[in-house]
C-alpha cells in the first residue's frame, strides 16, 4: 500500500449521492472576457463589443457555450468599469446598445449565451442617484446610499476599512457627512435596506433580460447584507431575504445563470446561496483555494509558497460539500486573479505541460468550468519592473500603503508580478502581429512581451498545444455525463506532489492523476482503484491503463482513465 494511502479521504470522506435535478448550466462551459482587453475592433487601443462580437466564432470552436462579459456599463471608469454611472447604457469606448444587441443575436446564432457581471453592491459617484444623494439629507435620494454623521472627534463614523486600503469613509464637506464606499471613494455603497434601491436594481435587471441576457455574475453580492453601525460588511443577517426577493422579483421565472461572488463563502453559506430548494443563485465563486495561500499580514503581495496538501485539502471539501446539493464553480483565475499557469505551474520549465495538468485537474472536477480569456492559451503574468507600468487602482493603491508602512518597493512589484489584478488585465494575445494582434492602436496597457511565442492563432494550428488541449475536456465533459454528475472522491489526500481523484456514475468510473512538480515522480497507485480502460486525455502520450499500479509521472504529467466500476 502507498505510504499515503491511509491518509486518504477515501478512508474518511462518505460521498453523498448525485443530485436529480439536471439543468443547462451543469453541462456547460463558461469564457470570461475582460471588455477592455480583449479585442479592439476600431483602433482606439481599448477593446470593445464589436471585438467580442469578432471572436464569437473563436469560442464556438473552443465549445464555450456561455460568455460572461465583465461591466460594459457606462462609467467614469475609476474601476475599470466597476463603478457604474449607468446601468442601462453602455460606455463610449466599448460600443452602443445596437452593439450589445447585435452580440446577443450572434452568440444565440451559435448557440452561446451572453451574461452580464450586475455591480448593484456600489455604483460611480457620478450616477444620477448619488449626484443627487449628496445634495443634502432632505433630498429623496439621500437614502438610496450610506450617510453618517462625523464621530464625535470629526472622524470617520467607524473603523471601517475599504478593500482597496484606507477608510471605508469619506467625507462630504457640502453636507458635513460621511458617506461608505467600501471599495474606491469614487464607488458609494447602495443602501439595500431602503426597498426604493431595491426595486430600482429589479427593474434594471428586469430590462437586461428582455434584452436577451442568459444571466448575471454578481459582483461582491456578499457585502449587500451589510449592518455599517455593527461593522458587519459580509453576510449580514437580510441577505438571503435579498436574495430571494431578487429571485422572485427577476430571473427566477427565467432559465438562466446566476453566479455570486461571495469571498466571505463557506460550504455552508454556499448551500445557502445554491441549494435547490432555496430560491436563490446557481453557484458562487468562493475564494478558499486563492485565500489559504496569502501572507496573513501582506495577504496577496506576499504569497505563500505553493502547498498543494492544502489545495487539495480545500478543493476535496468543496467538492464534498455540494455534491448532494449546490454547484460548484471550477476555476484557477478571472480578472481579479494572477494567470494560473504563472501561479500553479511552471512557465520557464514546462509552460504547456503545466497549463495542460491545470486544465486537466478542474475541468473533469463535478461543477461548472469557467475558463479566464487567454488560459486556453497559456498566458502568463506579466514582468512589470515599476509601478508605473501598473493601471489597476487597487495596485496603486496598496503601493502606496504597503511601501508606508515598510515593505520595500522591489518587494512590493515582485509580489505585484504574482498576484497584482493588472497580471489578468493585459491584452489578448491573438497572434504574433504588433500588440499581439489586439489593436491596430496604443494598448490602453501594456502587452505582455510573450506574444510572439504565446498565441491564439499559433496555438489553434499546433494539435498539441494548450488550445486544443482545452477544446478536448470541453468536449469530453459533453460526451460524457460521469464528468459532469459523478460522485467526487479524493485519494492520498496527503501526497506533497500528486493530486488523485475519482468521479463515479453508474458503472462509469473516471480516475485523474496529476502530477504538481517539474520532477519525475513515482507513484504506486492504490490498489482499490483498479486502473484498467481508455484512457480519455492526457498531457503526454496517452497512458497505457494496464501499466499504472506503478508509475514514473512525468513532471506536470495528467490523464484520465475511464473504466468500469467495480
Amino acid at each position: 500500500m502507498d505510504q499515503f494511502q491511509d491518509q486518504s479521504a477515501a478512508a474518511t470522506q462518505q460521498p453523498k449521492a448525485p443530485s436529480a435535478e439536471r439543468r443547462w448550466w451543469h453541462t456547460a462551459t463558461v469564457y470570461q472576457v475582460y471588455p477592455r482587453s480583449f479585442c479592439d475592433s476600431n483602433g482606439d487601443g481599448i477593446g470593445d463589443i464589436p471585438g467580442v462580437t469578432s471572436k464569437l466564432d473563436y469560442l464556438k470552436s473552443l465549445g464555450i457555450d456561455v460568455v460572461w462579459l465583465s461591466p460594459i456599463y457606462k462609467s467614469p471608469m475609476d474601476d475599470n468599469g466597476y463603478d457604474i454611472s449607468d446601468y442601462r447604457d453602455i460606455a463610449p469606448e466599448f460600443g452602443t446598445l445596437a452593439d450589445f444587441d447585435h452580440l446577443v443575436a450572434e452568440a444565440r446564432k451559435r448557440d452561446i449565451g451572453i451574461v452580464l457581471d450586475l455591480v448593484v453592491n456600489h455604483t460611480s459617484d457620478e450616477h444620477p442617484w448619488f449626484v443627487e444623494s449628496r445634495k443634502g439629507p432632505g433630498n429623496p435620494f439621500r437614502d438610496f446610499y450610506i450617510w453618517r454623521q462625523p464621530a464625535e472627534d470629526g472622524g470617520p463614523p467607524n473603523g471601517l476599512m475599504s478593500s482597496f486600503g484606507g477608510p471605508a469613509w469619506t467625507l462630504d464637506t457640502e453636507t458635513g457627512e460621511y458617506y461608505l464606499h467600501m471599495f474606491s471613494r469614487r464607488q458609494p455603497d447602495l443602501n439595500w435596506e431602503n426597498p426604493e434601491v431595491r426595486q430600482e436594481i429589479y427593474r434594471m435587471m428586469n430590462w437586461w433580460l428582455e434584452r436577451g441576457v442568459a444571466g448575471f455574475r454578481m459582483d461582491v453580492i456578499d457585502y449587500i447584507g451589510k449592518q455599517v453601525d455593527r461593522e458587519l460588511v459580509k453576510d449580514g443577517p437580510r441577505l438571503h431575504e435579498y436574495l430571494q426577493e431578487m429571485n422572485r422579483e427577476t430571473f427566477g421565472s427565467h432559465d438562466i445563470l446566476t453566479v455570486g461572488e461571495c469571498w466571505s463563502a463557506t460550504p455552508g453559506s454556499a448551500l445557502l446561496y445554491s441549494g435547490r430548494d432555496r430560491n436563490e443563485l446557481s453557484m458562487v465563486f468562493q475564494f478558499e483555494h486563492v485565500t489559504q495561500q496569502w501572507d496573513e499580514v501582506y495577504g496577496k503581495w506576499r504569497p505563500k509558497p505553493f502547498d498543494l496538501v492544502k489545495l487539495k485539502s480545500v478543493l476535496s471539501k468543496w467538492q464534498y460539500a455540494l455534491s448532494d446539493d449546490g454547484w460548484n464553480s471550477l476555476f484557477w483565475g478571472n480578472h481579479d486573479l494572477p494567470r494560473a499557469v504563472s501561479r500553479y505551474g511552471d512557465v520557464a520549465g514546462y509552460h504547456g505541460e503545466s497549463a495542460k495538468m491545470l486544465a486537466t485537474v478542474l475541468h473533469l472536477m463535478k461543477g461548472t468550468p469557467f475558463i479566464y480569456q487567454g488560459e486556453e492559451i497559456g498566458m502568463t503574468n506579466v514582468p512589470f519592473t515599476t509601478i508605473e507600468q501598473y493601471r489597476d487602482i487597487e495596485t496603486i493603491n496598496m503601493h502606496r500603503l504597503h511601501v508606508e508602512a515598510g515593505l520595500s518597493p522591489e518587494d512590493f512589484i515582485k509580489g505585484a508580478n504574482e498576484s497584482a489584478r493588472d497580471n489578468a488585465r493585459t491584452p489578448m494575445q491573438w497572434s504574433a502581429a504588433l500588440h499581439g494582434g489586439f489593436t491596430k492602436g496604443v494598448p490602453w496597457i501594456e502587452v505582455n512581451t510573450n506574444y510572439a511565442t504565446i498565441n491564439a492563432e499559433a496555438a489553434m494550428t499546433d494539435e498539441r498545444s494548450i488550445w486544443n488541449h482545452y477544446r478536448k475536456l470541453i468536449a469530453l465533459r459533453k460526451a460524457h455525463p460521469v464528468i459532469v454528475y459523478g460522485l467526487y472522491q479524493s485519494w492520498l489526500d496527503q501526497h506533497p506532489d500528486v493530486f488523485v481523484y475519482t468521479r463515479t456514475l453508474d458503472q462509469d468510473r473516471l480516475v485523474v492523476i496529476a502530477n504538481f512538480t517539474p520532477r519525475e515522480v513515482p507513484l504506486t497507485v492504490p490498489s482499490e482503484l483498479a486502473i484498467s480502460g481508455e484512457c480519455l486525455i492526457s498531457n503526454y502520450e496517452p497512458v497505457d491503463a494496464l501499466a499504472v499500479e506503478k508509475i514514473d509521472l512525468k513532471p506536470y504529467e495528467a490523464f484520465a482513465i475511464l473504466s468500469q466500476a467495480p
